[in-house]
């Protein structure tokens, strides 16, 4: 069963709706899994809890 992590600022739930949708299109795509096998967990982290080249995203 594949599982995938993704790991990104808050979206709203539509864009994480529409993500989890094509994730799992392309694993049954790919592999030729069923859908149901197919889990996507989503980590949202605030922007001054993530960092890029040594400034907080919510500095930028």
């Amino acid at each position: 069963m594949p599982i995938v992590t993704v790991q990104q600022t808050p979206r709203t739930p539509e864009l994480r709706r529409e993500l989890v949708r094509r994730i799992t299109d392309a694993f049954v795509d790919a592999y030729k899994v069923p859908a149901e096998s197919v889990q996507v967990w989503i980590q949202e982290y605030q922007p001054d809890a993530w960092g890029r080249a040594g400034r907080l995203f919510a500095d930028e």
